[in-house]
């Protein structure tokens, strides 16, 4: 029977899988930036031209030349007479003269011979065509220059960026309404077992649903690629590498769910090594839950065993699946593992030596946020899906002590 001969660190376990891993090659492809949320762009971007494209007011108020307010105030107003009115949407037809003002609305640009603006509640009209102003304004004041948030050629997105919204917005303010990205990663999903049924049918003593499958075709999705389901692939040597060759001809990445422990009936290793070279290149990490996972590239495509509890296929995941994705992607950082503090409700106890990893709620008090941990079997996914974030102790602790701050990479 195999064992677990040397189990790994999670960190090195991942730098000797991405280290036999080609150099990033998907395609480019061109989308509609308006549909590109999550999207990675495979280049920079540069801007084609200044936004905003000219000087405009960020108020309501009074175009001036801020000189020809300085020292005024509500005990000694500056008197300046009204010259016109800056229409939206269309530049002014008039250059404002020194001690003058001309009425704008936000977003109007702002007319030549302007270098600030009054907020219209630090004015009042003395008299018809003439303007008191109760406060005096700096140069630049209550408006964006031309320019200010992006110069023309300058790079507004590096390569490797993940599309949010902000970001679609600044690229439609440069006219940019469509834009390279690179393909989405199609990662086939295979589940094993003669004991795995679809979730539809209407399970038979000893048999389970398939739950791994949808849950990390989830997160697949989540993190950017396209989730392909092979189906349940039964324990018969055959089957698995007929399923597994078809998947790997058709897909960027292989995650395969059970057959990855140390069991006569667990083939995964050895199918996998019939697969390409170099085969195999992990079997055991050393971490809880999920050490029987295999890691391997067969022919320049990561293959990825993951246990066959539906949590521990899920930590595992967050672990392997998500950066091989990345790497893909040739994303240039991960954005979405969101992180926050708690302090720990209760005592962790942990092995020396492994990484363990516990599912959290979240609770606000009127002190702060306080993490109450989840003690939990590893097949039973409602553990996972009660929980708001995972903490990680680390190798090289006991177990962290209640009272103490600890880190929440949320789900």
């Amino acid at each position: 029977m195999p064992e677990f001969l040397n189990l790994l660190p999670p960190a090195d376990a991942l730098d000797k899988l991405i280290s036999h891993l080609p150099v990033p090659s998907l395609p480019v492809e061109k989308i509609f930036t308006a549909e590109g949320l999550g999207r990675i762009t495979r280049g920079a971007v540069i801007a084609p031209e200044d936004l905003p494209g000219f000087s405009r007011s960020t108020v309501d108020g009074f175009a001036v030349r801020a000189a020809d307010t300085f020292g005024a105030s509500e005990s000694l107003p500056a008197y300046l007479p009204l010259v016109g009115s800056v229409p939206m949407g269309a530049a002014p037809d008039f250059i404002l003269p020194r001690g003058s003002a001309a009425e704008i609305h936000t977003g109007g640009m702002l007319p030549d011979g302007a270098d600030a603006v009054v907020m219209l509640e630090n004015t009042q009209t003395a008299r018809p065509g003439e303007l008191e102003v109760l406060r005096a304004v700096g140069v630049y004041e209550n408006i964006l220059k031309a320019g200010e948030d992006v110069a023309v050629g300058q790079e507004v997105l590096p390569a490797g960026v993940m599309l949010r919204p902000a970001q679609i917005g600044g690229l439609m303010a440069l006219g940019l309404t469509e834009i390279e990205a690179v393909r989405k990663p199609r990662v086939g999903i295979l589940s094993s077992g003669d004991e795995v049924v679809e979730p539809e049918l209407k399970v038979k003593p000893g048999q389970v649903r398939d739950i791994n499958s949808y849950s990390l075709s989830a997160l697949v999705e989540q993190t950017g690629g396209i989730p392909v389901r092979y189906g349940i692939v039964g324990d018969r040597i055959e089957e698995m590498q007929a399923s597994l060759a078809k998947t790997l001809d058709a897909c960027d990445l292989v995650v395969v769910t059970a057959g990855s422990s140390a069991s006569s009936r667990d083939l995964t290793a050895e199918v996998v090594n019939r697969m390409g070279s170099p085969g195999v290149l992990v079997h055991g990490v050393n971490v809880r839950p999920g050490k029987p996972t295999i890691l391997a590239v067969c022919n320049g495509k990561a293959v990825i065993g993951l246990p066959g509890n539906p949590v521990s296929a899920l930590v595992i995941a967050r672990l392997f699946v998500v950066p091989v994705i990345d790497h893909l992607l040739g994303r240039s950082k991960s954005e979405r593992n969101a992180r926050v503090h708690a302090v720990l409700e209760v005592n962790l106890a942990s092995q020396a030596g492994r990484e363990d990893y516990i599912p959290v709620q979240i609770k606000s008090t009127s002190k702060g946020r306080v993490a109450q941990p989840i003690f939990y079997k590893s097949n039973l996914i409602f553990t996972l899906a009660r929980a708001d974030g995972l903490i990680c102790i680390p190798a090289d602790a006991t177990g962290l002590a209640a009272g103490s701050l600890v880190e929440i990479e949320l789900l």
